[in-house]
């Protein structure tokens, strides 16, 4: 049973590391090892002992195997379904009317709220919408000096309005976050916005549904605690540990969490259910070995199990069915199950029964740092309790446990997030047994005790925990953090940690230790001597370059800030100059004031150490007065600032000192021009500038224009790109770098015709995802496509031709 439960889930994870779906056809090869299992099972029948034995191995292969194709086909089966229901291109941007239910907790964002909509009808004729919605609803422009407010939206609420939609789209870089995975997970098959619109109206108050009951009994018991706990710093965790939604928590609490290594005890883990359900389940026991009559009916122990059981399940709900919940209940589901039956079975089995049905439930949970670290946790607490059970005093099984985790876990966080706590062990030791034993208990009986001084006491408990934890984060050695491991050093420091962790009789235990060395001294490879490498990043509507040579990294503009908390520096950028092994910037260049150029600089200039900054902004600049402040080098762009970096050459071409005291030139006139060049070939950066400056660089630098490379000025504007500036260059590859269906309908299908007319090359960010150059003698100069290099079956391939801007 043990082999037939992994096989299958094996399957269904080989599944999600596809590129595109097989074909259901394929299905039928997985009659071939089900015949073989049959026959092979005959003959162990007849055959003697020693051929016997050998049948059955096989047919317990072939069954694996059948059983693990299965599992693939399944997942393919769910996810061929999923993506069926699909909006077409043609719909894209168009006006849609519908009718539908709030189907999860409303969020608050930026100038509005965001929500889940499940689509019932559609008042559009002969429009095509998926059944699930991710939008968002705006506040209007200003009226009479106030801005319309957007009304208030409550879940399970049935709501009539027009929307504009637009298919599942993010951006795709080296180790970045995949939003299309997400949205497929979350089955939303299409996001968008509600239009401002006089006939938009709650058609009813609560279309009662099995599911709206749940999101309305979660919106109100997170109403109240955020009511009750208005003000104080951590209302949002107690709101986490309450009902699993986590959005309430600043990102700088997160980063605090995550430094100390207890972020998974901000959700609810299964931790706190298991204890939950056992002291639910041991109240019933007690209670029901009360009763004579009810004992002779039905065993106390049998009872305490639905109990439990029972609890867990409306704790999970609760919590919004997430990973580590549903394996926790699972799990308690097939013990209480066992128990029934009178065959309880081994921890193992339970573990993998509910590995099995994880995944058959939600195939796409592996795409989810939570199912590896929730499934791994406890698969090392079993591995790790085989031959020592009963091996000592509480206090050391507690201190083996967290250490086995502590190190076990240490593979997949440098895979999942290229950080390790050092701090964690300690941090752990407190938080654990205050969270579980304190104040989950008591933000639980707050709901069914509405007292708010049990919330408060809660709140000021965790405050507590969280002094240690502010003091644990600010030591210096408190978090490693290091480049993310190839996939072999990663299996290879899993068979590390396993050998070290090994029951004892094992030999050589401690040479685990060499299996885990990989892990840290195997580092992605930097350019050769002489050469470099051009990655222009994915930021959506905005620009972000990352020049490498041997031992210098340059960032050439930072992207755009997509919200108050979130831009492409802390979102997008430092995980992927972390997971590079890029420890420190060794020059940013911000190239002018816009923001889709400069937005992600502050966050950035805070996570990651950078030795000079050169830009075109003003001395009372935030990005500028920052540097000022922190007495960091800063100073302007010019036009003659050259330098050497490993044999690669850097030469600033724009803008000159009178560029700056002219009171009519554009801020996109002003961009910082960046030119990187080797023997191998060059590559020019532009920023925003526009005819004007560039008319400007053919008169000036003539010769120094021509590049191999060109990072297409302006995103591809039509005010941009002329004939002769693209003559005078000559690129061979043209980068253009738009937001996907961006409102100013860049690049301009004029200007892409320019160069296609020039025989240069084009490639677009928002189609091919981020584009990585080499340039090292022997070498192409054609780009590394993120969307084909890294290809996953769910994300969006884009025809060129068939997009028109979302406006």
């Amino acid at each position: 049973m043990r082999c037939l439960l992994l096989a299958f889930s094996f399957g269904v994870i080989m599944l999600q590391q596809q590129a595109s779906l097989p074909s259901p056809w394929h299905a039928a090869f997985a009659l071939l090892p089900v015949s073989t299992a049959l026959a092979c099972a005959v003959y162990s029948r007849r055959a003697g002992d020693a051929r016997a034995r050998i049948a059955r191995a096989a047919a317990l292969l072939a069954a694996a195997l059948s059983v693990g194709m299965a599992g693939f086909f399944y997942a393919s089966w769910r996810a061929e379904s999923r993506l069926a229901d699909a909006l077409p291109p043609a719909w894209e941007g168009q006006d849609i009317r519908l009718v539908g239910i709030v189907d999860d907790l409303p969020q608050p964002a930026d100038r509005g709220i965001r929500f889940a909509f499940a689509v019932e009808k559609l008042l559009t004729p002969d429009a095509v919408v998926p059944s699930r919605l991710s939008l968002a609803w705006y506040n209007g422009w200003p009226r009479d000096g106030a801005e319309a407010a957007v009304p208030e939206i409550h879940a399970g609420e049935r709501w009539a309005f027009t929307v504009r939609l637009k298919r599942p789209h993010g951006t795709v870089n080296p180790h970045g976050f995949d939003v299309e995975a997400w949205l497929l997970q979350n089955e939303f098959r299409a996001t968008g916005y509600v239009r401002p619109d006089d006939d938009s109206h709650r058609v009813d108050a609560f279309a009662a549904r099995a599911t709206d009951y749940v999101a309305r009994a979660r919106e109100s018991i997170r109403a109240r605690i955020l009511r009750s706990l208005e003000g104080r710093r951590f209302a949002g965790v107690i709101a986490a540990l309450a009902i699993g939604d986590e959005r309430a928590i600043p990102n700088e609490q997160w980063q605090l969490f995550n430094r100390t290594g207890i972020g998974h005890l901000i959700s609810i883990s299964g931790l706190h259910i298991t204890f939950f359900a056992a002291l639910i389940g041991g109240l019933a026991f007690w209670l029901w070995k009360m009763s004579h009559t009810l004992t002779t009916r039905l065993p106390a122990r049998k009872a305490a199990a639905v109990a439990g059981v029972t609890a867990a399940f409306v704790y999970v709900l609760l919590a919004g069915f997430e990973i580590p919940a549903q394996r926790t209940l699972y799990m308690l589901t097939v013990a209480a199950i066992g128990l029934w039956l009178g065959r309880p079975g081994s921890a193992s089995v339970v573990w993998l029964w509910a590995l099995a049905v994880v995944l058959a439930w939600d195939p796409w949970a592996t795409l989810t740092p939570g199912f590896w670290l929730s499934f791994g946790a406890v698969g090392l607490l079993l591995y790790i309790g085989v031959g020592r059970v009963g091996g000592g005093a509480r206090w050391r099984e507690a201190l083996r446990a967290q250490t086995a985790i502590t190190l076990g876990l240490i593979p997949l966080m440098l895979v999942l997030f290229q950080q390790i706590s050092i701090v964690s062990p300690l941090a752990n030791a407190v938080a654990i047994p205050v969270v579980t034993f304190v104040v989950v208990p008591l933000t639980l009986a707050s709901i069914v005790v509405p007292w708010d001084v049990l919330l408060l006491f809660a709140h000021q408990t965790f405050a507590a925990v969280a002094l240690m934890l502010e003091w644990l984060s600010t030591m210096p050695a408190a978090v490693w953090q290091q480049h993310a491991p190839g996939v072999f050093t990663a299996v290879a420091g899993i068979l590390g940690v396993l050998w070290l962790l090994a029951p004892r009789g094992v030999p050589g235990r401690s040479l685990g230790l060499i299996w885990l060395a990989p892990l840290f001294v195997i580092v992605p490879l930097a350019p050769a001597m002489g050469a470099f490498r051009v990655t222009v990043l994915d930021v959506g509507q905005g620009l972000a370059v990352l020049v490498e040579t041997h031992g210098h990294s340059l960032l050439y503009d930072t992207g755009p800030r997509f919200s108050e908390t979130a831009d492409a520096g802390n979102r997008i950028i430092a995980p992927m100059l972390r997971a590079n092994g890029i420890a420190r910037l060794d020059g940013l260049v911000v190239s002018h004031q816009d923001s889709d150029h400069s937005g992600g600089a502050l966050s950035l200039l805070q996570t990651v150490p950078v030795e000079w900054v050169a830009s075109s902004l003003n001395a009372d600049h935030p990005i500028v007065r920052a540097r000022a402040e922190r007495g960091e080098a800063a100073w302007r762009c010019l036009a003659g600032q050259q330098w050497t970096w490993d044999g690669v050459e850097f030469a600033m071409l724009h803008p000159v000192a009178a560029n700056f005291v002219n009171p009519k030139l554009k801020p996109n006139d002003l961009s910082c021009v960046l030119r990187v060049s080797n023997a191998a070939g060059s590559a020019l950066l532009t920023g925003d500038i526009e005819a004007r400056t560039e008319s400007d660089l053919i008169r000036r630098e003539p010769i120094r224009l021509r590049s191999d490379l060109l990072v297409v000025p302006h995103h591809g504007s039509k005010t941009s790109s002329t004939p002769a500036f693209i003559a005078s260059v000559r690129p061979e590859v043209a980068a253009f770098t738009p937001g996907y269906r961006n409102r100013f309908n860049h690049p301009r299908p004029e200007i892409v015709e320019r160069y296609v007319t020039a025989g240069a090359r084009n490639y677009r960010t928002d189609y091919e995802g981020a584009l990585t150059f080499t340039f090292a003698d022997g070498l192409s100069h054609l780009p590394r496509r993120e969307r084909v290099h890294d290809a996953r079956y769910w994300r969006d391939a884009p025809v060129e031709g068939e997009l028109a801007p979302l406006d």
